[in-house]
């Protein structure tokens, strides 16, 4: 055998037992979550809910990261363009399925650059609605609206997100005329619709529960097609426009190239986190139903919302602001 291909054969197996190696290892120091999200949204309370029970089960710190911006996509292309070695992941969400048809010119393909580690939970979204107005139902808000068209502000927690896209599901399904108020997360424009400058915003559960709760914010309706078991008493809005449903899907995702091995004992640290009574009755608090499983089942929950929320952009016509 001729010795440059005896130098390579042997680089190959150098490097495919560093490989190896590292991947027995794993992990052997913290690991970064990036939230694509200000703190106190969804996406930020489910990660620092289950990030300690990922830490306990992993044996490292699992480190929570707000990167926030452009709609979900600065804090998404900071992982897909990180070191694939296990050690940066994301927070995955509604808004990567539909940003990938919301968005013409993106740097990156979620589907294709991303690497599924595993689900986390599948919620509905609520329509929730300022206190300062007396609405009740979601009947008695349609006949307000259609009173009073483009006088109802709709919050969102960004353009493009499930909480935009489910409005205007709403909207197209109702003609009612709403105008699309699009702020940076849930937190701020929670803040806002508790004030009364907004009047309405189709917020994922985990994040309005609370308010719901103390009384700062009134839940006309849930977006999935079953009550909410969290909420029994909220009704649906498809009970009002029949056939309506939209809910939110969350899950892990490593940058394309993370090796099998990293990815695995992720998916096993999040299956074992979800099968934990303690951490299940939490996130049915908060709404939540988890979604447990491979890898590849997760894979294909994102190709599936992809086309799904596609479907929809083209539909209402929705545009980044």
């Amino acid at each position: 055998m001729p010795h440059s291909v005896c130098r390579a054969l042997t680089a190959l197996l150098a490097v495919a037992g560093l490989v190896s190696t590292v991947a027995a290892q794993y992990p052997n120091k913290p690991i970064k979550w990036i939230v694509p999200y200000p703190p106190a949204g969804t996406t930020d309370v489910l990660a620092r809910v289950v990030a300690p029970w990922l830490a306990e089960n992993l044996g490292q710190q699992v480190i929570v990261e707000n990167k926030p911006g452009a709609g979900n996509n600065i804090g998404t292309e900071f992982v897909i363009n990180s070191p694939p070695d296990g050690y940066t992941m994301l927070l995955v969400n509604p808004a990567n399925g539909i940003n990938a048809s919301l968005y013409k010119k993106l740097s990156f393909n979620f589907v294709r650059d991303i690497a599924p580690v595993g689900g986390l939970v599948r919620t509905p979204n609520v329509m929730v609605m300022t206190t300062k107005l007396p609405m009740k139902t979601v009947a008695e808000f349609l006949a307000y609206c259609k009173g009073n068209p483009g006088k109802v502000s709709m919050a969102s927690s960004g353009s493009g997100t499930s909480t935009h896209l489910s409005g205007e599901l709403f909207k197209s399904m109702t003609g009612c005329n709403m105008v699309h108020i699009p702020y940076k997360g849930a937190g701020p424009a929670l803040t806002d619709l508790i004030g009364g400058q907004v009047q309405v915003f189709f917020d994922n559960l985990p994040s309005s529960a609370g308010h719901i709760k103390s009384g700062n914010l009134r839940a006309l309706a849930v977006t999935s097609t079953a009550r909410d078991p969290s909420f029994p008493d909220v009704p649906t809005v498809a009970d009002t426009v029949p056939g309506y449903e939209a809910t939110a899907w969350f899950g892990v995702g490593m940058p394309k190239g993370t090796p099998r091995e990293a990815i695995d004992k992720m998916n096993a640290a999040i299956n074992k986190a979800l099968a934990d009574p303690k951490l299940r009755a939490r996130l049915a608090e908060l709404g939540g139903s988890p979604i447990a499983g491979t890898p590849e089942d997760f894979g294909k929950t994102i190709v599936a919302e992809t086309e799904k929320w596609a479907k929809v952009v083209a539909a209402s016509g929705a545009t980044v602001d």
